[in-house]
């Protein structure tokens, strides 16, 4: 919502775009229907281009979503986007941080910092509005040949062919319809492509309502997260506040149980209550209300995230609470993983037994999101008499006890570990460094990172220059060397002999203490499905 008097996209700091729907509607060609152009839907397209697919975006809006909405972003979704040759004008213009601060009654109880570090390429969080975060990615979609993009067209029925799926489309010039092999669902939370399937999201909705409002000031503080328990602006309730780029400060505040929902979203109470938090954190300069909206708290998933020719993706498929900026980073990593995996299938280099990882992959990251946002949203909003008076408790003594403050830790997202992947392997035994199925570790290699030496495709590490020397003329494989004793040896826990096999998403799909050309290849053919090496290996 906009203050009186100015559209849904008049801005204070952000000119949206207008995009028409095409005059002509030839049957798109591609392989792969996506629906939705937001970031997820916009991210997938990415992936398959970089696969070498074609693909079309589907979106009934006429330009990006309205407001900035999802603004966090971590730094595994910042190695995606570079992945996908996005990242540089992320990086020019987000926030980024790694501190956290928390208060009680006025009294700070916690500061948490993240990991980070100079063997790290990028920061573990960083601000951005979600109109750049549509903007960045639809430059580099708006570059690429291989992306088609209708907006202004809904997609209003899904039906499954033989081989196909059948989609009736709406626009400004009427209704039509065109088929495609695969169908990527990316039309978020009130997914239409959900509802025309007949599927529904199961879970947990929690009672904790916030308003979120953007606001315009000059204003010092730095960019880290500041969370207010029990102010005496909002007494019982929670206060979150995030630095933007422009001068916009994000602020949530959670309305009381007996609020009306109609009456505190009305423009004259926003103010009110945004003065009061402003008010509270010592800020008596000017403001301009920007945009405003509301949410609750909800951990709601689908049981499967494939439907046939199918596959859900981001908040289509799942819902979870924004306490630990889950949402957005969830569903772009979902996006690299249908991408990939639907790529190499539709490219003849994997078979389609590779599809069937990605439900487990994904709801399995999902489950995980839930078990830990449940944790911080019991904590921010407490659902009960009792779980309050918990919460409660544990910050009084917060105030005196330092341990205390870590129960209001957010638990910030970090990426999720496939251990139970169908396309990882087991270790050996003890070994240091990343499990199997673990995000690759980053670390200082020469003047670059270690991710800088990951190929597009899979990319096999190893320690012994042999090994690596008998592995090359693989397609899809990139060979690196490592020498043991390197800060990249160390983070990857590697010694000599060792070796490492790393998905196209940065993954781990294999690891060995000792292993020979053999070894590695046999575990690409594994975890790719069959695919067909053209060259024959010396083990």
């Amino acid at each position: 919502m906009r203050p009186a008097g100015r559209s849904e996209t008049d801005s204070l700091y952000f000119t949206y775009p207008r995009f028409e729907t095409p005059a002509r509607r030839p049957a798109p060609g591609a392989p792969v229907a996506i629906v939705g152009a937001g970031p997820v839907g916009m991210t997938a397209a990415l992936a398959l281009a970089r696969e070498g697919v074609r693909s079309v975006l589907f979106d009934a809006k006429d330009t990006f979503n309205d407001g900035s909405r999802a603004i966090c972003v971590s730094r595994s979704s910042f190695h995606i986007l570079e992945r996908l040759g996005a990242v540089p004008p992320f990086l020019g213009k987000a926030l980024g941080w790694t501190m956290g601060r928390s208060f009680y009654r006025g009294r700070q109880i916690l500061e948490f910092e993240m990991p980070d570090g100079p063997g790290e390429k990028f920061r573990p969080m960083y601000n951005l509005q979600q109109q750049y975060i549509e903007d960045y990615l639809w430059r580099a979609v708006s570059a690429s040949p291989l992306i088609e993009t209708r907006w202004q067209s809904r997609v209003t029925a899904t039906e499954d062919l033989e081989g196909c799926v059948r989609l009736t489309v709406e626009d400004p010039h009427g209704s039509y319809s065109c088929e495609a092999p695969w169908v990527l669902a990316c039309d978020g939370a009130r997914s239409p492509v959900r509802r025309q399937r007949g599927l529904r999201l199961r879970g947990e909705n929690y009672e904790g309502r916030y308003v979120i409002a953007d606001v315009r000031m000059a204003h010092d503080y730095p960019t880290i997260r500041r969370a207010l328990f029990a102010p005496s602006c909002r007494p019982g309730g929670t206060v979150l506040i995030h630095r933007q780029p422009d001068d916009i400060w994000r602020i949530d505040y959670q309305l009381r149980d007996d609020e009306d929902e109609a009456a505190a979203i009305a423009e004259p109470e926003v103010r009110r209550s945004v003065q009061a938090v402003l008010d509270e954190i010592g800020h008596d300069g000017a403001w301009e209300l920007e945009w405003w909206s509301v949410y609750s708290a909800n951990t709601l998933a689908l049981d499967d995230y494939r439907d046939g020719r199918v596959f859900f993706v981001g908040d289509s498929a799942h819902i979870v609470p924004i306490f630990g900026v889950r949402g957005l980073n969830n569903g772009l990593a979902d996006a690299m993983n249908i991408g990939w995996k639907l790529g190499w299938v539709l490219q003849g280099r994997a078979g389609e037994a590779l599809l069937d990882s990605y439900s487990p992959e994904r709801r399995g990251a999902t489950l995980d999101v839930f078990a830990n946002a449940s944790k911080s949203a019991r904590f921010m909003t407490p659902a009960t008499h009792g779980w309050r008076l918990m919460r409660d408790a544990a910050l009084s003594l917060a105030l005196d006890h330092g341990f205390a403050g870590q129960l209001a830790n957010p638990r910030q997202m970090t990426p999720y570990t496939y251990a139970d992947s169908p396309d990882v392997l087991p270790g050996e035994g003890s070994h240091k460094g990343p499990v199997p199925g673990a995000h690759l570790p980053e670390a200082r290699c020469g003047a670059g990172f270690l991710s800088d030496l990951m190929g597009p495709g899979f990319t096999a590490i190893c320690t012994d220059p042999a090994t690596a020397a008998a592995l090359p003329g693989a397609p899809g494989l990139r060979v690196v060397t490592l020498t043991p004793g390197t800060p990249a040896a160390e983070a990857l826990g590697a010694t000599p002999g060792s070796a490492f096999l790393v998905r196209p998403d940065l993954h781990l799909a294999a690891r060995w203490r000792s292993a020979t050309p053999g070894d590695i290849l046999s575990a690409f053919r594994q975890v790719s499905h069959d695919i067909t090496l053209a060259e024959e290996i010396v083990a």
